[in-house]
């Protein structure tokens, strides 16, 4: 697994991930994408990369780009973002370890992670959250996970 900048990604190659219907069911629903829109969205993610305490960055896997993660501002301090095709789901816990790496070196104490409401609570996720709560972000349900950068409890799988 790889996690690259997004100027080493262009656009054509997120179009048909960022249109996939079994990802995007897990997004808050949102226009198709075209390429002008795809370029838009990058443009957005690169401003963000470039804020102080945030990374954002293309997935690959096996040389494939399977999606992105990010560290991003949120209303509540820095939200995690993890976005991978089908293809990546079993890889979800080594890029959010990997993500919370990034969180402590660049110093931070918490982090919140989003999944749309219509999702199920995940114990996982749950077990290693400080807290856990249901939010309404841009009109939508969410159920947010809380983790303390810190807490050996998240990384107990691995910690780097």
């Amino acid at each position: 697994m790889k996690f690259i900048p997004f100027d080493d990604v262009s656009a054509e190659d997120f179009l048909p991930l960022l249109n996939d219907e079994t990802l995007r069911k897990h997004l808050i629903d949102h226009p198709i994408f075209d390429a002008a829109g795809v370029r838009a969205w990058m443009e957005e993610k690169r401003r963000i990369d470039a804020l102080p305490g945030c990374r954002v960055r293309a997935v690959l896997i096996d040389g494939a780009l399977v999606g992105w993660c990010g560290l991003q501002p949120d209303e509540e301090g820095v939200e995690i973002a993890i976005v991978i095709a089908r293809v990546g789901w079993g890889r979800g816990l080594a890029i959010f370890n990997e993500m919370m790496g990034w969180a402590r070196t660049m110093g931070h104490q918490e982090v919140v992670f989003h999944l749309l409401g219509t999702r199920p609570l995940y114990q996982s996720l749950a077990r290693r959250a400080a807290r856990v709560k249901k939010a309404t972000l841009s009109g939508h349900a969410f159920t947010t996970y809380c983790f303390s950068v810190e807490s050996r409890l998240v990384g107990r799988d691995r910690w780097p």
